[in-house]
């Protein structure tokens, strides 16, 4: 059934020469040194799959860990990290060279990995061993492990590097590591099963999904410069939909959508003032959420119904609906934001769906472009794109 919908899709694009004008057209030209890739994490197959998104073909297959789950870009830097769940480490890409070039170990079945907007620092919550390992990425070794909660699920660090926020789904609390003193200075209660975070761009409030209880805590991160306690606090428990499994933030801060796992919507908090403004069917089992830079639209990957919904978020209503591959969670975009990346969990491929305007007159129209095979069981994507530094030597 999925080959031929492919095929089905297809054969417009296949069409007057369509499949190589896309791909001639993929990306914009930056020259020679210019490079944009996507790396899949394969959790079957212990690897991290390549994609080269100016040809939309697998570059290379890269060895890394047992279990891959979580993987990152640096900002700063040419890197990908990889949380390896089975051999308990973190595998460190060189993307120019599109290999392995360090394994640094942390704690027990990390998951996930968030790297520090300066590109200095990552933070590997270890949901085995309760403690959150820091991780000095320029010396590629472990600065320290932080006591926090139990099992906790992820570590997210504040835009402005002095915060992370972690999530303790054992004990239904969330811990408050301060980043320059490497230690907790608040623990705080909040709903129940507490798993994805956001945190605004100006870093003042962080937002907790809570699986369990169908709620979205709201918490104020505002360490006290004097010798006081600090003032980190909950604001405000927000009732959303039925398990509350991710968080999408537009870029702007002002909005953010949860995806309510199982009330097939999405629920839009309005940040400023912690209010739940609407919820709106999207699709079976949404699982993942992905707003563009311009704050116009949001993808949803609907798990259950093996789709991506299009959401105008002006206009506050889906506009669009893209059958993709089985069990579609993990999202990303290409740089100029025309290529969303869907990565078909069960079917262990990544849809790419292409956004295009025809002609000015007509409206932004939605398409498959094509489907590419990774590894067994993808679980994580992120995109890098950049520009190759190191010359080659003769």
């Amino acid at each position: 059934m999925r080959k031929l919908l492919f095929i089905i899709v297809l054969i417009p694009l296949l069409g007057a020469a369509g499949w190589w004008y896309f791909r001639e057209q993929a990306l914009p030209d930056y020259g020679p040194a210019y490079r944009e890739y996507a790396y899949v994490s394969n959790g079957k197959s212990n690897t991290v799959s390549v994609i080269d998104l100016r040809t939309f073909e697998i570059a290379k297959t890269i060895a890394v860990g047992l279990s891959p789950t979580g993987i990152a870009a640096n900002r700063e830097k040419n890197e990908i990290y990889v949380v390896n769940s089975g051999s308990n480490n973190v595998s460190v890409i060189d993307a120019e060279k599109n290999a392995v070039v360090a394994t640094i170990g942390v704690h027990g079945r990390p998951y996930f990995i968030d790297v520090a907007q300066d590109g200095r620092r990552a933070y590997v919550a270890n949901s085995g061993s309760a403690n959150v390992s820091v991780i000095d990425l320029e010396k590629r070794t472990v600065l320290g492990n932080v006591r926090v909660g139990s099992a906790p699920g992820l570590a997210r660090v504040s835009p402005d590097g002095a915060t992370v926020v972690v999530s303790n789904r054992g004990d239904n609390t969330v811990s408050v590591i301060d980043t320059k003193l490497l230690r907790v200075r608040s623990t705080l209660p909040v709903c129940q099963q507490p798993e994805d975070i956001a945190i605004l761009p100006d870093s003042s409030k962080a937002f907790v999904a809570c699986s369990g209880s169908s709620q979205v805590a709201s918490i104020a991160l505002a360490a006290n410069k004097n010798s006081g306690p600090p003032s980190d606090r909950v604001l405000a428990l927000l009732d959303v939909g039925r398990t509350p499994v991710s968080l999408a933030l537009k870029p702007d801060g002002g909005e953010m959508t949860v995806c309510d796992f199982d009330s097939d919507s999405i629920s839009i908090i309005e940040t400023a003032n912690d209010e739940v403004g609407s919820s709106v069917l999207i699709g079976q089992h949404p699982a993942r959420g992905l707003v563009t830079l311009d704050n116009s639209r949001l993808y949803v990957s609907n798990f259950g119904s093996d789709s991506v919904a299009v959401y105008d978020i002006e206009a506050g209503r889906r506009i669009a609906t893209m059958p993709v591959g089985s069990h579609p969670e993990g999202l990303a975009m290409s740089q100029d934001q025309r290529y969303l990346l869907v990565l078909d969990t069960q079917a262990g491929d990544v849809t790419v769906i292409q956004k295009r305007t025809a002609r000015k007159l007509e409206p932004t129209e939605y398409s498959l472009l094509t489907m590419i095979p990774v590894g067994l069981q993808p679980n994580g994507i992120t995109v890098k794109a950049f520009m190759v530094t190191r010359q080659k030597t003769k």
